[in-house]
């Protein structure tokens, strides 16, 4: 199936439902499927963004924006994941917590404005990475078009550009609470110290950045081909600086660079089970 039928597909999954409420971060995926079920059932859809401590004020923004652009209906709902019983405790299967939370919250809006489906933007690359926040998303019957159409990141992109979203080459991003080490506890300080540091890093320039929190220890990773701006001792005085104030005793840079789930890279095959 090539790209243009897979993106038809996914049209006529969205229009089989009649009526949806879509989980809208602003990023990649969510923003192509709200402008593409947009078109496809118009005021039978709903966008629907949680604010927390996990998700950064910038991406906040960018969400409102892009729902105002597409003139798209959008409703900000609170979702706190710290306050999530086992949350913060932040065990393997921390992001089945934060999914059930959050799709229970937006299933609420859709039974209050009469819409019958909840949808997420998950799309057929999430199936080979553990993603424990599905199981929460299949318990509570969400939808996910874009998985279920066959489409990969790259063919979002690509039909992202198409459209002449903004998005289309937006860095990938996940919530806050994705810098910690399973086992280390989240609280609210951390989440700032993180949220601070990697908006320091994307102040300079850098597209594609994760600040890692290991206790004292800050590891940065930023996209592979964005590695060589480290290699100045200016450039890595002032970060070490920087993060020191923020409050890192130490701060050090990941070679490899950033790649998606690498805090998941200490699980065995047998934990990578809820």
């Amino acid at each position: 199936m090539n790209l243009q039928e897979k993106f038809q597909l996914l049209k006529d999954i969205i229009k089989k439902r009649g009526s949806a409420a879509i989980a809208f971060s602003g990023g990649v995926d969510s923003t192509f499927l709200i402008k593409v079920a947009h078109e496809v059932l118009g005021d039978k859809l709903i966008a629907v963004t949680a604010t927390s401590s996990t998700y950064p004020e910038r991406e906040l923004k960018e969400a409102i924006k892009y729902a105002e652009d597409m003139g798209v209906k959008h409703i900000i709902i609170s979702s706190e994941e710290l306050e999530i019983e086992g949350f913060a405790s932040n065990p393997k299967n921390r992001c089945y917590f934060c999914k059930k939370e959050l799709f229970t919250k937006i299933k609420e809006v859709a039974i209050a404005n009469g819409v019958e489906y909840v949808f997420d933007g998950s799309n057929l690359d999430d199936i080979g990475d553990y993603r424990p926040g599905m199981q929460a998303a299949k318990e509570l019957e969400v939808v996910s078009p874009i998985k279920e159409a066959g489409l990969t990141k790259n063919d979002i992109r690509e039909l992202s550009k198409e459209l002449g979203l903004p998005t289309w080459n937006k860095p990938s991003f996940a919530c806050l609470s994705s810098r910690f080490p399973y086992g280390n506890k989240i609280t609210l300080p951390k989440l700032k110290m993180v949220d601070r540091a990697e908006q320091l890093l994307l102040d300079m320039g850098i597209r594609q950045v994760r600040v890692r929190h290991h206790g004292e220890i800050a590891r940065i990773e930023v996209s592979p081909e964005e590695r060589e701006q480290f290699f100045s001792v200016e450039i890595m005085d002032k970060i070490g600086n920087e993060f020191k104030k923020i409050g890192f005793t130490y701060v050090t840079f990941d070679m490899l660079g950033y790649r998606t789930g690498s805090m998941n890279e200490v699980l065995t095959k047998e934990e990578k089970t809820i």
